[in-house]
């Protein structure tokens, strides 16, 4: 009888899911013209950056050009030693600010989301301040270059972002909901510490949290280009994203600038502006986009947490 209660209730759930026939193929040709719509732009742009330039000058933005060329990588293979300077600076801000700001994140969280904890809302209150209210630029700046010394410092580039209460929230909410405080108790009456806790029962039960927030500030910090305007003069910190704009702006003023010398203005005819910009759009899109795919069970699962009322 049991046995056969568990098989009507799973036949209940398959009939609760199945609209039919033809709902479904609807629903299939809504979803795949949406996933076309998303990947549309992206492969558009690795065509723009495989096109023959007088193809673009000619016939403008093709999605299948007269001519391909790989001029586009070849001009930025020219500069080869500081763009692969300017990866490994975003890779060690990506990965060290990434793991710094989970860390301060989850703890912060962590503190807020106990009941124990007799301040839970002040200092709950006080991140929350921070989403409504900031100091501003100048304010910023002075206290990044004066009072913390920060000019032209790798941890510039890492410090500003590794705090964000938004995700100081999200973070709170998901510990509430996913970490039941009973499991907490039961390793407190075994005499854990707070740190084993944390890091043994708490951190292993919210990965699918971890890995949103992980995720969120990886492309913070691989996005990033303002904080390097900012307080980066040295060529030798500059970011990935910060040294691409450096080289579009230049390709930008020698477009603009007329008045150029004979010899610049035939190696300028020589230069593949529109397919360099979206080959410089691809070599900086590529990495964030090829790693999403490991986030993607986790970020799922991270947004979907505690949208179940028990």
């Amino acid at each position: 009888m049991e046995r056969k209660s568990v098989f009507n209730t799973k036949k209940k759930a398959r009939n609760y899911y199945n609209f039919g026939p033809v709902p479904n193929t609807i629903f299939t040709i809504i979803l795949g013209i949406f996933t076309i719509m998303c990947l549309f732009p992206f492969i558009y742009v690795v065509i723009i950056s495989f096109t023959d330039e007088t193809t673009i000058v000619k016939n403008g933005f093709q999605i299948i050009p007269e001519a391909w060329s790989l001029d586009a990588y070849k001009y930025l293979w020219s500069m080869r030693e500081q763009l692969f300077h300017s990866y490994g600076i975003t890779i060690f801000i990506t990965i060290v600010g990434t793991l710094i700001s989970v860390l301060m994140i989850s703890f912060y969280s962590y503190a807020i989301s106990r009941q124990q904890f007799q301040h839970r809302r002040f200092f709950t209150f006080l991140a929350f301040f921070t989403m409504l209210f900031g100091g501003g630029m100048v304010p910023t700046y002075i206290v990044a270059t004066q009072l913390l010394h920060l000019k032209d410092s790798i941890w510039a580039l890492i410090l500003p972002l590794a705090m964000n209460a938004f995700y100081i929230i999200i973070m709170r909410t998901f510990f509430m909901k996913s970490v039941p405080e009973a499991i907490l108790e039961s390793a407190r009456i075994d005499g854990a510490s707070e740190w084993r806790i944390f890091f043994q029962i708490v951190f292993p039960l919210s990965l699918p949290g971890v890995a949103t927030i992980a995720l969120f500030a990886t492309l913070g910090y691989w996005n990033d280009w303002f904080n390097a305007l900012l307080y980066i003069d040295d060529p030798g910190l500059v970011p990935l994203q910060s040294l691409l704009m450096k080289i579009e702006a230049n390709l930008e003023f020698m477009r603009n600038n007329m008045e150029i010398s004979a010899q610049q203005l035939s190696l300028f005819k020589t230069i593949p502006q529109d397919a360099a910009k979206m080959a410089m759009v691809v070599i900086a899109t590529l990495p964030i986009a090829i790693s999403y795919p490991f986030f993607q069970k986790y970020f799922i699962s991270g947004l979907t947490i505690g949208g179940v009322k028990e």
